[in-house]
């Protein structure tokens, strides 16, 4: 067992601890505030007429507030342990499920709905959860707040709350359990009762500003669609056949025959001025070191490009014709989902791999938009190129613009204040010294040079 695990369950079983900073705080307090009351030193010979007054206001305040606090802290005792018996006798528990909004049709947004049956939240106290998924990892605690009534009554029938979620990777969740906590209203007791939650959500891509290109589908399945330019569907001059005698020898591939000495003619191509289809590729292939596949660089790059993939998918599948996107993995997507929600789910679960190289993943008859990363192999990416003509359109996601700031406030920020707390602000900091910035940078220099000098319509984000 390694450190990391080890530390993972050792905040995982402190959800029972009960104390909380605040108790600590509050104890000290009331200590300072009965010495000065009670505990008075010898007497002086002039005394302030206010003092006693003074004095008698202060332990009336004193005791008031500890009144008020005992009553939170005994509410917050009872209903937890009535929580206790609903669960052993009702087997009540909480219930969660996940809703993706999107605002102005610009970002996807994960939100929290929680539901508690039959339980009591404590007076000036509060009811939160939390949720475990994957290795120990934790959420936020969210807070329970509202009122969910039985019909026609007033009396309550469950407790429910509304949060959003911020997790940080675009990715699929395993939930692996929970917790609800019962806090008085000065957060001195969390009193934990754990939950059996299980299930996946997924955090989706979200949309990022993406200046629009011309792109016309090259697959023709339905005639419902008519385009501007007659686009060929069929016999592309991508098929070859071996050079026999009366072929046209300008349809010669002079490429295929520098390379396998090897004669070659494209095959005569048919034109048809309708199109249904557009078919969409992004390539999560990382020609890139096996151990970079763990390091926090490369999945703030992995959440860069899925938002940028998403964003491109997004912005033309608003066009007249139908998208179709070809993952380069095999995911299991809930048929029901419609054809953006699948997209997204599988995109959002997509993730960096070795396995299927741009050249086989393309298809360069059907393929109208191809998306690359800065991991993508530069020989591969050539190899694709080849097979390609001036109406494919190609984007080229520069991942390590993930990192781009100001060098010189981003470390005054982190000098004179806190230091950053998520994952990508502390990276930032780090990216200029890093290793592997030499070398993703190296990378994409060598694969724009390649894009510029092909016949592919280019796109860099």
């Amino acid at each position: 067992m390694n450190w990391k695990k080890i530390r993972w369950q050792l905040r995982y079983y402190a959800q029972y601890f009960p104390f909380t900073l605040n108790t600590l705080l509050c104890a000290v307090m009331a200590f300072v505030a009965f010495r000065l009351l009670y505990k008075q030193g010898p007497e002086k010979d002039e005394v302030s007429p206010l003092q006693p007054f003074i004095l008698l206001m202060g332990k009336m305040v004193l005791w008031f507030l500890v009144g008020l606090i005992a009553v939170s802290v005994l509410s917050t005792i009872f209903t937890w342990l009535y929580f206790l018996w609903l669960k052993k006798k009702n087997n009540t528990k909480l219930q969660v499920n996940f809703t993706t909004e999107s605002k102005d049709g610009k970002k996807n947004k994960l939100f929290l709905n929680a539901l508690i049956e039959g339980v009591r939240r404590p007076l000036l106290g509060f009811v939160k959860g939390r949720l475990v998924y994957d290795d120990y990892e934790m959420t936020d605690k969210f807070s329970m707040l509202s009122n969910k009534r039985k019909e026609r009554s007033i009396w309550r029938a469950a407790i429910s709350g509304r949060s959003r979620m911020q997790l940080p990777d675009i990715k699929e969740y395993q939930l692996k359990g929970g917790f609800v906590y019962f806090e008085d209203m000065l957060h001195l007791f969390s009193l934990a009762v754990p939950q059996p939650v299980g299930g996946q959500f997924y955090q989706p891509p979200v949309l990022r500003n993406e200046e629009e290109r011309e792109v016309y589908p090259k697959r023709t399945e339905t005639l419902d669609v008519r385009i501007d330019q007659m686009r060929r569907v069929e016999g592309e001059y991508l098929n070859y056949k071996d050079f026999e005698a009366g072929d046209d020898v300008r349809r010669i591939v002079w490429k295929v025959y520098a390379r396998n000495r090897e004669l070659v003619v494209r095959v005569p191509e048919m034109f048809e001025p309708y199109a249904s289809h557009l078919y969409f590729y992004a390539s999560f292939h990382a020609a890139v070191k096996a151990q970079w596949l763990g390091e926090g660089y490369l999945k703030e790059m992995l959440n860069y490009y899925k938002n940028n993939v998403w964003t491109v998918y997004d912005t033309l599948s608003k066009k007249e014709w139908e998208m179709r996107y070809v993952p380069d993995q095999s995911f299991t997507v809930p048929e029901h989902l419609s054809q953006a929600d699948r997209t997204a789910r599988i995109i959002s679960n997509s993730d960096w791999h070795s396995d299927k190289s741009l050249s086989q993943y393309f298809n360069a008859r059907h393929g109208a938009v191809v998306c690359i990363s800065s991991f993508t192999d530069p020989e591969e990416l050539r190899n694709m190129l080849d097979q390609c003509n001036g109406s494919t359109v190609v984007y080229f996601i520069k991942c390590s613009q993930v990192f781009k700031h100001i060098v010189a406030w981003n470390w005054l920020k982190r000098l004179i204040f806190l230091p950053p707390k998520d994952r990508l602000n502390r990276l930032r900091t780090r990216w200029v010294f890093s290793p592997i910035r030499f070398q993703v940078q190296k990378r994409e220099k060598e694969i724009e040079e390649i894009l510029s000098k092909s016949s592919v319509i280019v796109g860099v984000l």
